[in-house]
């Protein structure tokens, strides 16, 4: 399975479309063209297609895709927070940071150890299993509102094969789409406090806190993770300041 090659590329996406470009190397332009006939939608003058909103989309390429839906979730009210996505283990360390340095005294290198590494650091086997963590958290967060479909589903899909996903990983999405959502079970595969505040970070990058059943999701994932208030509430400020 290719999880951490996949989870590289849609942070480098992010990363674009935080620019308003698009670095993945995806054809997203001929993707939303396939999209727009496949959804039976036409271009408005409001610049969607099909319920999408088309500047984002561009933007955001297969990430725009994996949040995106054609039924009252449109990009632009979703605020996908393409800097969380880009920079999620330095802003979930950033978090935790934040959290000591308001704890007098509390902070100190033994500790920070037993914190966990970031994504971005790890290598190997530790980055295939962080990153197959976060991609099952951003899967998750994005049906929390119950809004994606069979067809959307397939979309999805296809367009983690872009990206390069092997079979396996094709395998493995597909079945993280139709899989019951549950965010104890989602906690339970966080190997360290730093892959718990990642995958909370992760979330919220791709959620709308507006929406209740999103907001609920959220919720119940915090709980599941063991974190506190004030490191959610952290998690959260980082990921609407990196936008």
């Amino acid at each position: 399975m290719n999880a951490s090659k996949i989870l590289q590329q849609l942070m480098q996406q992010a990363s674009g479309g935080q620019q308003g470009g698009n670095s993945s190397g995806v054809d997203v332009k001929g993707m939303l063209s396939g999209l727009s006939k496949q959804l039976g939608g036409a271009t408005q003058g409001g610049g969607t297609t099909g319920g999408f909103d088309m500047k984002s989309l561009l933007g955001g390429g297969a990430m725009g895709m994996l949040v995106g839906s054609k039924r009252g979730r449109s990009m632009g009210s979703k605020a996908l927070k393409y800097g969380a996505i880009a920079g999620v283990g330095m802003l979930a360390w950033k978090a935790w940071q934040s959290s000591q340095a308001a704890k007098e005294g509390s902070a100190g290198s033994a500790q920070s150890v037993a914190e966990g590494e970031r994504v971005e650091v790890l290598s190997g086997e530790y980055q295939e299993r962080r990153s197959l963590e976060l991609l099952q958290a951003m899967i998750m967060a994005a049906r929390a509102d119950g809004h994606i479909d069979e067809q959307e589903q397939a979309l999805i899909t296809e367009q983690i094969d872009a990206l390069g996903a092997d079979q396996e990983m094709h395998n493995w999405v597909a079945q993280q789409l139709k899989a019951p959502l549950d965010a104890q079970a989602l906690a339970r595969e966080a190997d360290s406090p730093q892959a718990a505040r990642e995958m909370y970070l992760i979330s919220v990058a791709v959620t709308d806190d507006q929406n209740p059943m999103e907001r609920a999701w959220l919720d119940q994932l915090a709980s599941a993770l063991n974190l506190p208030k004030e490191m959610t509430s952290e998690l959260e400020r980082q990921a609407q300041q990196a936008g």
